[in-house]
């Protein structure tokens, strides 16, 4: 990774396996969304979500600022809240009314999360799904040899 003073592929323990970050990516609690105003400017919030192997979802309230924006501009940044060992997504996400997927997204949500949240809670507000282009992740105590980023078809 240059600019990060990196050593190079011999240095600290190399590259993590992408099983490294999903295993991170489902644990997560709380993730970061990373939106954009109609201007351009940064809107970031903190978020429940749930990683489906594929892809991230997540529900905001339909009229929210994260709602318009990505309603608007669909890319996005989306991060665990893990400083000392993060995944940092960029990709894309789609607003998804369809009410099976609002379905297994509730059970899902609250499976992990001890809620018991409706599929008419979900249709109520913006469900999406975020697919990433692109990955990063790494190990704090590890800097110089674990930084990986993964790329995605």
């Amino acid at each position: 990774m240059p600019d990060y003073g990196i050593a190079g592929p011999d240095a600290g323990s190399g590259l993590l396996p992408w099983a490294w970050a999903e295993e991170r990516l489902a644990r997560t609690r709380d993730y970061w969304v990373a939106t954009l105003h109609p201007d351009g400017r940064p809107h970031v919030t903190p978020v429940w979500g749930v990683w489906d192997g594929e892809a991230f979802w997540f529900s905001c309230g339909g009229h929210s600022r994260k709602a318009r924006n990505l309603d608007r501009d669909p890319r996005a940044t989306v991060t665990t809240s893990d400083t000392g060992e993060p995944v940092i997504m960029e990709g894309a996400a789609t607003r998804v009314p369809d009410r099976a997927a609002n379905a297994l997204l509730a059970e899902r949500v609250n499976a992990k999360y001890g809620e018991a949240l409706t599929v008419e809670f979900f249709l109520a507000n913006a469900t999406y799904r975020f697919r990433p282009a692109w990955a990063m992740g790494l190990v704090q105590a590890d800097f110089t040899g674990s930084p990986t980023r993964w790329t995605f078809d």
